[in-house]
């Protein structure tokens, strides 16, 4: 008898159309939390959102980590520009990346979204297309 393999997707990446623009998101979370940015601007609530619209180098760092793209750039009502980044949990890597960040972009802000945060906006609010 062949034994058959179940590989399941955890994260759930994939294409999903948010906004009236088709974009790859690296996990469900990632997605819902695009959503979620997407009625805050319908609201008015901000201005704007992109999703991994830069990447950060690091020049000096000669091995390693070396780059660093956050998953959304957030525009406020005031213009300020702040950084979103969305993580189930903080491996070592991620922590390093946004270590790298405070020391070689001490002018950029940036927000870390954890999966309960993105867990606690559905208890909230009724996102159309919330997976």
């Amino acid at each position: 008898m062949k034994k058959t393999t179940v590989r399941m997707n955890v994260s759930q990446q994939g294409w999903r159309e948010i906004g009236g623009v088709r974009k790859y998101y690296r996990s469900k979370a990632e997605a819902n939390y695009a959503r979620y940015l997407e009625w805050l601007k319908q609201n008015n609530q901000i201005i704007d959102w992109k999703h991994e619209p830069h990447e950060f180098w690091f020049e000096q760092i000669k091995r390693g980590v070396r780059s660093y793209k956050p998953d959304f750039l957030v525009t406020e009502n005031d213009n300020a520009k702040v950084w979103h980044e969305v993580k189930g949990w903080l491996d070592p890597k991620s922590i390093t990346k946004l270590n790298r960040m405070r020391i070689y972009y001490p002018q950029e802000k940036i927000v870390v979204i954890r999966q309960k945060d993105v867990t606690n906006i559905r208890r909230k609010i009724v996102i159309e297309g919330w997976e």
